[in-house]
């Protein structure tokens, strides 16, 4: 019955996921417009989005369990470095590197969740890989060695976030998202000092923490719950196909023909490996 339960919540979950990647994807673009220090902006925005976490859903379960604290450091190493690549090298770039995160979610769930990875998920990550490939490739550039680093550290570290997060299924993952908030503005806050945002900047952070990470990481932890750690990692790709749309709109730069037909593939590579499942488990039921 509870694994019933867990697939009828499945749909709803891969929404969320959805809603989640739209509203992450913001940050790249918000990033760029803040003129502080890297890691005074993770710190500032972790800030935030902690309090609106909190608000959110009340006093948080801390458990202090391996997998809450490992997800809690994995988060803050996550954002850190992000936010530190995007300061080094391109949003493409940054947000292209730290989607390498699929790849070792294959190898990090198969030890630590035992969940099965089978060649359908081996073949969607290749697709995916190569549609992200296609999408940067009018962009990607070969500066900005530091940024694409950092990126590849914010990669692992989104990958050891979504497992660790995954093995507190029957948990509470949110107080991972709380714990990794005060983390990282511990780190990050002191760093304001060195030089202030002014006041659109300050205004950026407050979208930065609400928008961008608080309310995409409460439905971030409702979904976990009900989808594979692969599923956790996969969807989100939707991310850096938003990114150039909305500097499109706000900058007026179009995408690319490459970036077009990589953002293709990527969603229906993403939409193929989410309906499939569900398709399979419909006709088991009907036989």
């Amino acid at each position: 019955m509870e694994k019933e339960a867990s697939l009828k919540e499945r749909p709803k979950a891969i929404l969320l996921l959805a809603a989640t990647a739209t509203m992450w994807s913001l940050g790249g673009l918000l990033i760029k417009s803040i003129e502080a220090h890297a890691l005074a902006i993770a710190g500032m925005r972790s800030v935030i989005s902690g309090a609106i976490i909190v608000i959110a859903t009340g006093k948080p379960k801390i458990n202090w369990s391996a997998a809450q604290i490992g997800a809690a450091f994995a988060y803050a190493g996550m954002v850190i470095l992000f936010v530190a690549a995007t300061k080094n090298t391109t949003a493409a770039n940054a947000i292209l590197i730290q989607y390498t995160a699929p790849v070792y979610v294959i190898f990090l769930s198969a030890g630590l969740l035992k969940e099965k990875v089978d060649l359908f998920d081996w073949v969607t990550v290749i697709v995916v890989m190569a549609g992200m490939v296609m999408f940067f490739i009018d962009d990607l550039g070969t500066g900005g060695m530091l940024g694409n680093i950092l990126a590849a550290g914010s990669g692992i570290s989104f990958a050891a976030f979504t497992v660790f997060m995954r093995m507190q299924k029957d948990g509470s993952p949110i107080g991972s998202v709380i714990l990794g908030n005060l983390l990282t503005a511990v780190i990050g806050v002191p760093f304001l000092f060195s030089k202030m945002p002014d006041a659109r900047g300050w205004l950026y952070l407050v979208v930065l923490g609400t928008l961008q990470l608080g309310i995409p990481y409460i439905l971030y932890s409702m979904a976990i719950k009900h989808v594979s750690a692969l599923e956790a990692s996969l969807i989100p790709v939707i991310e850096p196909i938003l990114n150039p749309v909305w500097v499109y709109i706000f900058l007026g730069e179009a995408p690319g023909t490459w970036a077009l037909a990589g953002g293709i593939i990527v969603i229906a590579a993403v939409t193929v490996r989410c309906v499939v499942p569900l398709r399979r488990h419909g006709m088991q039921r009907h036989t």
